[in-house]
């Protein structure tokens, strides 16, 4: 009885040490897996701790924030069904929704070795600078906002402890969208606006996070025609960690093997970035409809991702766009995920990292209305659009000829997405 008594405490004990460890994210792999959640391309998008439920994804980037400077100088966010403008509270003064009930998945996804960022741009944002000292003031308002600032007078900053505290800041009164929850970093998809002055945007957050207590991550996600004319110059002027390159919708799409180009990206990381260890990711369509062009079946770009994994050290793994589109289509995430960790040494676990949190003060800032936004709606009840004064149409697509550069302003990456069906004020 003395035995089996031991035995059973022996396995709970083995049980609990289990499930408190995790595969912490590390961008030094081959194998990691990016998907971009927020946009709703496949329909019935769930929660986002949803997708975290499982080893499968690696990074999330939130997407989008989609205009830079909107009503009172804020940022505005649009996630479709799950949180935006009109489908909630807003901050005082702003357009900026209040998504501070996402903060529990976001420390969810983070408790299980994930890293979560804020996508800023999309293929019909209202994005840009009109100087170097516009963007780093903008750096300030996304550190405040989503990483780990909080404004100069707020005691939860880790600014002070970096002695970058320079700035004044409209976050100051603890204006933040995800409420305590600390993102890991931002992700630039920037297609429209004027390419200038983002590297001084970059580097300002990397000023802002030195000496912090996390490790905060930025990635881009240019189109595969190199340069890049978005953000080429920025990936050419400042350090980021990984580019999360579009293999689609271009003439050197993975569909096209005579024109992927996968060998200039990885030429440009080892040569001429200012990170010498920054990652190339093969960009994917997670479905047929998720793209204008460019999608490949899992086998082929399973093929793909392996064949580059074993030629090229710079590779970093793959990026989908987008989680409902991955989840609805067989689970795609998951099969090409398989395909990357077979034959990859294992992943380290240790303890599950306690995401950091802040706590602001009370919503003494936001607009009257509910003590907290609604809950997202579910994949049952899709929200109608909300109507206000401009109105964002669809873009066309348009299809490249043979070696010609398709434009910019393609839309990224989805085509079935809410957010640009619905009218938006700013």
């Amino acid at each position: 009885m003395v035995l089996v008594t031991i035995a059973r405490w022996l396995a709970l004990t083995a049980f609990a040490c289990f499930v408190a460890t995790v595969s912490a994210f590390n961008n030094d792999r081959s194998d990691n897996l990016a998907v971009y959640w927020g946009q709703d391309s496949g329909g019935n998008q769930q929660r986002l701790s949803f997708y975290c439920d499982d080893d499968t994804i690696d990074a999330i980037p939130i997407a989008f924030l989609y205009v830079f400077f909107g009503k009172g100088g804020a940022p505005m966010i649009d996630l479709a069904n799950t949180c935006s403008l009109g489908g909630g509270s807003t901050f005082r003064g702003t357009n900026l929704a209040d998504c501070s009930f996402l903060a529990s998945d976001i420390r969810t996804c983070q408790s299980k070795g994930k890293i979560v960022t804020i996508s800023l741009g999309g293929a019909t944002g209202k994005v840009g600078f009109s100087s170097d000292a516009q963007a780093q003031g903008f750096a300030q308002q996304i550190w405040d906002m989503f990483l780990g600032g909080g404004g100069c007078s707020s005691p939860f900053s880790e600014a002070p402890r970096a002695n970058n505290c320079e700035m004044p800041s409209i976050t100051d009164s603890n204006m933040r969208p995800f409420g305590n929850a600390v993102l890991d970093g931002v992700d630039l998809d920037i297609e429209s606006g004027s390419a200038a002055h983002y590297a001084a945007f970059v580097n300002r957050l990397r000023s802002l996070s030195r000496g912090a207590s996390k490790r905060y991550y930025i990635t881009a996600a240019p189109q595969c025609p190199f340069p890049d004319e978005a953000v080429g110059a920025a990936l050419n002027g400042a350090p980021f960690d990984a580019v999360y390159v579009q293999f689609y919708n271009n003439f050197c799409e993975s569909s096209s093997p005579s024109q992927f180009n996968f060998a200039t990206w990885d030429n440009w990381a080892r040569k001429t970035s200012p990170n010498p260890n920054v990652k190339v990711y093969i960009g994917a369509p997670a479905a047929d409809y998720a793209a204008g062009d460019g999608f490949v079946d899992i086998n082929t770009l399973s093929r793909i991702a392996k064949d580059a994994q074993r030629k090229y050290s710079t590779f970093g793994g793959v990026m989908l766009w987008d989680a409902s589109v991955a989840r609805k289509n067989n689970r795609f995430d998951r099969a090409i995920k398989q395909a990357l960790v077979n034959g990859q040494p294992p992943r380290p676990v240790g303890p599950a990292p306690a995401p950091v949190t802040h706590n602001p003060t009370p919503a003494a800032t936001h607009a009257p209305g509910p003590a907290a936004p609604p809950a997202p709606h579910t994949a049952t009840t899709p929200r109608a659009p909300q109507t206000t004064s401009t109105l964002l149409h669809e873009p066309t697509i348009r299809r490249p000829a043979p070696a010609r550069v398709m434009p910019q302003s393609v839309i990224h990456p989805n085509l079935n997405s809410r957010f640009f069906k619905k009218n938006i004020n700013n």
